[in-house]
C-alpha cells in the first residue's frame, strides 16, 4: 500500500502524482502486456467487427441478459421487459412490472439464473421498485407536489417515503415473464420522494452466490459537489452517505453476496464482510463504502469481481473539502472497504465538513476511517480504504492517460472467455482468442470500451481501446452471449425517455473481408388507421454489405411466424391493436450462408398514440435555478383525456445526462427547479429540462422541452 498523506494540501497534491508504472512506460506497454497474452497480435482492426442493430425502439433501456439460445431480454425503468427472438429477430413485449418512478426508480436489472434452463429451470431475477403506498403528486393541488420528499422535518415527515428496492425471481415461460410466480429473495430499504444512486446490477458467482450492487440512496445536490455528510437535526437523512455506505449496519451503498433459496429468501455464504450475528452489522455486505455502483461483473471461474462505482461532481479539488471527482474501477477477490463518503481513493481522504456552521475540519483517516453520524446504526470504526485498480477525474488523468477526459461514468464490463468450438459454425461471431480473459472497462458519457490488462500483481499493465471505430452511444449494459458476440444496450443521448439513438444491438467478430450481415430497411404506408387497414411495406434501401442474394421474410403481427417471403408485400390488419411489423433479411449466399438481421416498424391500429405538446414552457423562454415554472401540457388522443394521468418531470441536465428531481402530475403545475451546490451553469452545461407523458391506457406519448439558465443561482 502507498503511503498515506497527512495534510489536505498533499491529499489534494496526490491527484497529480503519477505512479511508477507510468513513470517507467507501464501504462504505454502494448495491449500484450500482460500474462498469457505475450504472444497477442495487435488489436483487431474495426474492419473485422460489425455492429448489428436488434431493437432500436428499446423504452428507456436498462439493463440486459442474453439467453443460452442468442435471444435477449433487457428492460426499461418504466417496467416493460423486451424480447429480442434471435432466430426470427421479432422484437415482443415480454411482462410489465408494475413500478414506482420517482426521480430514478423503476425497473433496474435483470439476470438469469445460473443454470438457468427453459424447460427445467427458467427463472430470471429482477431488481425493482414495487409501487407500495408511497405519497404521490395529487393533480388537483398545483401549487404542492405531494410526491416529493421534504428536505427538512421531523421523523413523522419523512416516515411516508420510507420504501424498498425489491430483488425478485419470476419464470420465464413461452417467452413471458409470468408476474404470478414471482418468490420474494430481498428488500433494500431506500428514501423515496428525493433523488439519487438507486442503480442496481446482478450477477452469480461459480457457487451460486447472487451478488447485488447497491446505490447510496443519497442527494449529492446540496454539497458543492463534495461528499453528502449532512448531520443536522432536521434535514433528511437522504442528505447523509453515512447512513448508508457507511454504515455496516445497511444495505446500501455495497455490494451484496447471497445464496437464493429455491422458493425465496436467502442464506449467508461463507466470506462475506461481517459473521451472522455480530452485533451493528449485515452479513450481507460483501464489499462497502460504494457511492453508484451501477455496473458490475465476474469471471466466470476464479469469481474476481469487477466493480466500476461513478464519482461525485467537483470538477477541481478544494483544500477546504477534498479532491476533485473520481471514478473507480475494481477487482475485489475479498470483503473491502472503498471509503465513500471518507475517501475518493486510499490517498484521497475527504475533508470532514460541519454543514450548521459551514466550516471545515480535518481530513478523514483513510486507513482507519470512523463513523460517527448520528444517522450511523452500525459499527463506528471501518475497515481500511482499500486502493482502486483505477481512478480518474474529469481531466486527463497522469496515471491512465488512455482514459481520456469529459464525464465520470465508468461501466464494469465482462471477459471474454474464448471457446474454439464459437469459431467454427456456418455463422460465426465470436471474437477473436487475444480478447480472451481481457475484463473491459466501459464508459456510458465518454462512449467508448476500453480493455483492462492486469499484471501479475494485480495492477493495470496496459489498457488498450476496443473497437474504438464502433459507435456506442451511452453504452448502458453489455454482456457476451453464447454465441461470443458482444452484446450491448445503448441509452443514447437525452432525458430519461426512449432516445433517439438507443438501441440493443450487437458486435460481431466477421473478419476482415469475411460475410457479414445484411443490412435491412423497412417503411410502412400507412403505419396508422382505423380497421380494415391495409398497409403497404417497402424494403427499398436494404442491401447485403458483400453483395451476396437475399432472402426476405415478414412478420406482420409480431408473432414469431412469417407471413411473406415478397420484396415489398401488403397486408390488411383488421383487428385493433399496436403491432410491430419485422423484415428478416437473410444472406443466402457468400462464404458463410445464414447471415441475417431484421428491421421493424410500428403499425397502430384503431387507438392513435396520445400526442403531447408544451403549451409552457417552450424552448427559448427565460430562467433562473431556483425558479418555479408553471407548465401546461396538451394532449391530443382519439380517446377522451384524462389530465389527472399525465406526468411531468423535471431533470436537471447535466452534459449529456440528467437526474430526474420531481414528478408532477396533471396538465397544468408548477415545478421548482434546482441545481446542485458547486456547479456554474454558465461553465458546467447544465439545463432544466421537463418531460411530460401520458399513458390512455394502451399506447403512451411522451414531449420534452429544454431550458437553458440565464443566470447563476
Amino acid at each position: 500500500m502507498q503511503r498515506r498523506f497527512s495534510g489536505v494540501l498533499a491529499a489534494i497534491a496526490a491527484s497529480s502524482v503519477t505512479l511508477s508504472l507510468a513513470a517507467a512506460g507501464g501504462l504505454s506497454a502494448p495491449a500484450d502486456a500482460h500474462p498469457g497474452h505475450e504472444d497477442t497480435p495487435a488489436p483487431v482492426p474495426d474492419a473485422a467487427f460489425q455492429k448489428v442493430t436488434l431493437n432500436d425502439r428499446p423504452g428507456e433501456p436498462m439493463d440486459l441478459a442474453v439467453l443460452p439460445d442468442g435471444d435477449v431480454l433487457h428492460t426499461t425503468r418504466e417496467g416493460v421487459i423486451w424480447h429480442n427472438d434471435a432466430e426470427t429477430g421479432v422484437n415482443s413485449i415480454a411482462g410489465r412490472i408494475d413500478v414506482y418512478q420517482h426521480d430514478e426508480e423503476g425497473l433496474q436489472s435483470i439476470a438469469l439464473a445460473p443454470d438457468f434452463d427453459a424447460q427445467k429451470n427458467p427463472w430470471v431475477y429482477l431488481y425493482y421498485s414495487p409501487p407500495l403506498d408511497t405519497p404521490a403528486d395529487d393533480p388537483t393541488t398545483t401549487s404542492i407536489n405531494e410526491g416529493d420528499a421534504p428536505f427538512e422535518g421531523t421523523p413523522a415527515d419523512f416516515a411516508p417515503y420510507k420504501g424498498v428496492i425489491r430483488l425478485s425471481k419470476f419464470k420465464f415461460v413461452d417467452g413471458q415473464v409470468k408476474q404470478g410466480t414471482e418468490r420474494r429473495v430481498l428488500d433494500v430499504p431506500v428514501d423515496r420522494g428525493i433523488c439519487c444512486h438507486v442503480g442496481g446490477d446482478i450477477v452469480f458467482d461459480s457457487q451460486g452466490n447472487l451478488i447485488l450492487a447497491t446505490g447510496d440512496d443519497s442527494n449529492p445536490f446540496e454539497s458543492d459537489g463534495f461528499i453528502p455528510i449532512d448531520e443536522r437535526e432536521g434535514r433528511n437523512p437522504a442528505f447523509d452517505a453515512q447512513r448508508t455506505s457507511a454504515n455496516t449496519n445497511d444495505l446500501r451503498g455495497k455490494i451484496l453476496r447471497i445464496k437464493p433459496g429455491k422458493r425465496g429468501g436467502y442464506t449467508i455464504p461463507k466470506g462475506n464482510m461481517f459473521r451472522p450475528g455480530k452485533a451493528g452489522t449485515r452479513p450481507e455486505i460483501y464489499a462497502m463504502g460504494l457511492r453508484n455502483p451501477f455496473r458490475i461483473e465476474i469471471h466466470p471461474r476464479t469469481d474476481k469481481l469487477w466493480v466500476a462505482d461513478y464519482s461525485p461532481d467537483a470538477r477541481t479539488p478544494d483544500p477546504e473539502r477534498g479532491p476533485d471527482g473520481q471514478g473507480k474501477w475494481v477487482q475485489i477477490e475479498e470483503p473491502a472497504n472503498y471509503g465513500w463518503p471518507y475517501c475518493a481513493t486510499d490517498q484521497l481522504p475527504y475533508v470532514d465538513y460541519d454543514f450548521a456552521t459551514e466550516t471545515s475540519g480535518e481530513p478523514f483517516d483513510c486507513a482507519a476511517p470512523r463513523n460517527d453520524s448520528p444517522h450511523n446504526t452500525g459499527l463506528k470504526k471501518l475497515p481500511p480504504t482499500e486502493k482502486p485498480e483505477i481512478f480518474y477525474g474529469f481531466d486527463e488523468s497522469a496515471e491512465f492517460p488512455e482514459l481520456g477526459t469529459g464525464g465520470i461514468s465508468p461501466m464494469a464490463g465482462p471477459a471474454y472467455q474464448y471457446d474454439v468450438r464459437k469459431t467454427r459454425g456456418k455463422t460465426p461471431v465470436a471474437w477473436p482468442e487475444q480478447y480472451d480473459d481481457t475484463p473491459l472497462l466501459y464508459e456510458w458519457s465518454r462512449d467508448w470500451i476500453k480493455g483492462v490488462h492486469l499484471d501479475g500483481q494485480g495492477g493495470v499493465g496496459a489498457i488498450e481501446d476496443v473497437v474504438p471505430g464502433i459507435v456506442v452511444d451511452n453504452p448502458m449494459d453489455m454482456e457476451f452471449g453464447p454465441d461470443g458476440a458482444l452484446y450491448v444496450l445503448e441509452y443514447g443521448d437525452g432525458y430519461f425517455a426512449e432516445n433517439p439513438d438507443a438501441q440493443l444491438s450487437r458486435i460481431d467478430h466477421v473478419g476482415v473481408g469475411g460475410n457479414r450481415s445484411p443490412q435491412p430497411k423497412v417503411t410502412a404506408t400507412p403505419s396508422s388507421g382505423m380497421p380494415p387497414l391495409r398497409v403497404k411495406f417497402s424494403s427499398e434501401g436494404t442491401v447485403d454489405p458483400d453483395g451476396d442474394q437475399l432472402k426476405y421474410q415478414w412478420d406482420f403481427d409480431g408473432d414469431g411466424r412469417f407471413d411473406s417471403t415478397a420484396k415489398n408485400p401488403s397486408f390488411t390488419y383488421r383487428e385493433e391493436g399496436s403491432y410491430r411489423a419485422t423484415l428478416t433479411v437473410t444472406d443466402v449466399g457468400g462464404k458463410h450462408r445464414g447471415r441475417h438481421a431484421s428491421a421493424d416498424v410500428d403499425i397502430v391500429v384503431g387507438n392513435q398514440a396520445p400526442v403531447l405538446e408544451f403549451v409552457t414552457p417552450t424552448a427559448g423562454d427565460t430562467f433562473a435555478f431556483g425558479d418555479s415554472v408553471a407548465y401546461e401540457v396538451t394532449v391530443t388522443d382519439d380517446q377522451p383525456v384524462d389530465c389527472s394521468k399525465v406526468t411531468v418531470t423535471y431533470i436537471l441536465g447535466h452534459d449529456s445526462h440528467g437526474h430526474p428531481q420531481s414528478t408532477a402530475a396533471g396538465c397544468t403545475g408548477t415545478l421548482t427547479t434546482t441545481v446542485p451546490g458547486g456547479h456554474d451553469p454558465a461553465t458546467d452545461d447544465l439545463s432544466a429540462v421537463f418531460v411530460a407523458q401520458y399513458d390512455d391506457g394502451e399506447l403512451t406519448g411522451s414531449t420534452e422541452v429544454r431550458l437553458e439558465p440565464t443566470t447563476a443561482p
